[in-house]
């Protein structure tokens, strides 16, 4: 067990950590920031708030992006909500409780420094995002309108109906294109990361496909920002959309860049079910429906009555049972598990079984139609549109299905990863989430990392880091691009009979049965044996159609599906070292009562993994996680 990690975490009192740190940075001055040039991969919130803040600043900024479109990052799926301290509603929030809620929900597995700052600069982010126009929900005087989410007894979400990532988004987005029209970002479309260049042992650019011409290209920087989002994909069924992948992060783990707690995923509980084999994703329905929506379950096993016909006696609304003082706003991975409970219990719902009731009639009956119209009506219309089925008329059903990961690249205070130049934001990094993120509090990350944090650690990179000029004629260019384009022939060359698809599913299918919502020794030590055999047959009897020089879709996925593969044995692997339950790793036979029984004494700490070669053991490093301002204690939502 080694340990090679150093967090920079500042000292001094968490209050003033950030400010006394910002102060003591380095700082780069107008004219030489234009001497800089920077590289952002990815353009949701973390990668377009970064890019757009960089370049206002007056930094070279090269920001990639895989779509054809920066509106189409996955940001915009985030519906509910966006969280910060502003005490609007008199109801007791402040810095303080945003943090206590933040590591009591993440299970006490987060770094309190960075969590603390996420807290704190929480309530710029909606400053900064009206100040851009984004049209966040308003009392009838003016003043904006907050909403609950689980794992808080305050109301302290942002909200633009159930649109909330997508106004956000479009936010960031404005703000970047009005860089790019200002000449200091270089936006380049359809572009997808596929090897990160280190020179001097420090990142220097990176190595992209051309996804519609397939031509390798290089690009070289002073140091380089993945903002790539999350990787709960691996399970092949989730809510994230289907260009979703580890890919970006995978390459760097694989240049040196440790890859923080896999594990640790989170699984939402309010997704449409899966309705059969040919389903290619999951749809998220917004956890800020259970503000006013009601989840319960019939009592008796097996009861098949339509949910209206189901008198309230004969309910089991179980989340209000089991957890009073939070009731249907207990946090995802409590939310999930219970479900799942229920379930297996017997009492699910659907044709399958998998399901619970989301109802909503009481709080139609107290409000009435029109007001729970104007909370939620686009996510009621997207219901009944994918199931057929009113929830105005009925209960929606739902289940947990794979949504974000916790886990990520590793990164220190200043979100800089092992490899010096190499920063890490958003969903792509570990840092502030724990083992399990509480609703709402996605979007508050992405853009704290992106407007109010990278502006001043990168800069302290650049103003105290002597930097060689580097241009893409460099031997590691040139090795890099060779490697990519030596892995892209020997994957066109396979040939085999088998579909990426075929494979994703399997992979898929191995990882939701031993590593998903509940884990156990002999199932992951299970899926250690599958995935390697998986992973020889993807390299021996994949076919993917077509030519590799110009547009071909098989070609993309086949890269990520490879990427998924090896990182699912890494996060089975994880989730085996890891000989407890906390937050969204739960292992089975660590439990008190269905809880999650945490180990603190062996594993409170980060594992951080690092890459040593191909077919060759990662070695877990550990970073100690302390605790001087949230006690460790057994979370209870009840």
């Amino acid at each position: 067990m080694a340990n090679k990690l150093d967090s920079k975490i500042p000292s001094g009192p968490i209050e003033s950590k950030w400010s006394d740190t910002k102060f003591d940075y380095k700082l780069v001055n107008p004219a030489n920031k234009r001497k800089h040039s920077v590289i952002v991969v990815g353009t949701g919130l973390a990668g377009a708030s970064a890019a757009a803040s960089l370049g206002e600043l007056g930094y070279k900024v090269k920001a990639f992006c895989v779509h054809e479109s920066p509106r189409r990052a996955h940001s915009v799926a985030a519906q509910g909500g966006i969280n910060a301290a502003k005490n609007y509603q008199n109801d007791g929030d402040s810095t303080y409780r945003l943090f206590y809620d933040t590591v009591k929900g993440g299970d006490f597995r987060a770094r309190e420094a960075n969590v603390y700052r996420l807290a704190e600069v929480s309530a710029n982010i909606i400053d900064q995002m009206v100040a851009q126009g984004v049209p966040f929900a308003r009392e009838y005087g003016g003043t904006l309108a907050n909403r609950s989410f689980g794992g808080a007894q305050v109301s302290r979400t942002f909200y633009a109906r159930g649109q909330t990532g997508q106004q956000l988004l479009l936010g960031a987005y404005s703000e970047m294109m009005r860089q790019v029209d200002a000449g200091t970002v270089e936006l380049r479309y359809r572009r997808e990361m596929l090897d990160v260049v280190v020179i001097d042992g420090k990142a220097r650019g990176i190595i992209v496909r051309n996804l519609l011409t397939g031509e390798i290209e290089s690009h070289e920087a002073d140091a380089v920002v993945i903002a790539s989002g999350g990787y709960s994909n691996v399970f092949f069924l989730s809510t994230n959309a289907m260009n979703c992948a580890v890919t970006a992060a995978w390459k760097a783990h694989k240049r040196g860049a440790y890859f923080a707690n896999p594990c640790y995923t989170q699984i939402h509980p309010t997704c449409i079910p899966v309705h059969g084999e040919n389903q290619s994703k999951l749809t998220l329905m917004s956890e800020s429906l259970r503000n006013d929506g009601r989840v319960w379950v019939p009592k008796a096993v097996g009861d098949k009555r339509h949910p209206n016909d189901i008198p309230e006696n004969e309910r089991d609304y179980y989340l209000e049972r089991v957890y009073p003082s939070f009731g249907n706003l207990a946090p995802r991975d409590v939310a999930s598990r219970q479900a799942k409970y229920r379930c297996d219990e017997g009492r699910g719902v659907n044709e399958t079984g998998k399901a619970v009731y989301l109802d909503f009639a009481d709080a139609i009956k107290r409000l009435g139609q029109d007001k729970i119209s104007e909370r939620y009506g686009n996510l009621f219309e997207m219901y009944d549109k994918i199931t057929g089925q009113n929830p105005y008329k009925q209960p929606m059903m739902i289940y947990p299905a794979p949504h974000y990961t916790m886990g990520g690249l590793w990164v220190d205070y200043n979100l800089e990863t092992t490899i010096p130049g190499l920063f890490c934001a958003g969903e792509a990094n570990f840092s502030d989430h724990g083992a399990n993120r509480l609703g709402a509090s996605a979007l508050m990350q992405g853009l704290a990392d992106g407007y109010f944090v990278l502006p001043y650690t990168l800069g302290n990179y650049l103003g105290g880091t002597k930097l060689d000029k580097v241009t893409t004629t460099h031997d590691a260019f040139k090795a890099a691009a060779d490697g990519v384009k030596t892995e892209i022939t020997k994957m066109m060359n396979i040939k085999g009979n088998r579909t990426v698809d075929s494979f994703h599913k399997e992979l898929g299918n191995i990882m939701w049965e031993n590593c998903g919502m509940g884990r156990n020794e002999a199932g992951l030590k299970k899926a250690l044996q599958e995935i390697p055999k998986l992973k020889e047959e993807f390299w021996n009897n994949v076919r993917i159609p077509g030519d590799a020089n110009y547009l071909n879709v098989e070609l993309e996925k086949a890269g990520r599906v490879a990427d998924f593969i090896e990182l699912g044995e890494l996060m089975c692997r994880d989730a085996l070292e890891r000989k407890e339950s906390c937050g969204g790793h739960y292992r089975e036979e660590y439990q008190v009562d269905g809880e999650a029984k945490r180990d603190d004494e062996n594993f409170c700490h980060v594992a951080a993994w690092e890459y040593t070669g191909d077919n060759k053991p990662e070695v877990r490093h550990k970073e100690e996680l302390t605790f001087e301002n949230v006690h460790l204690a057994t979370r209870s939502y009840k």
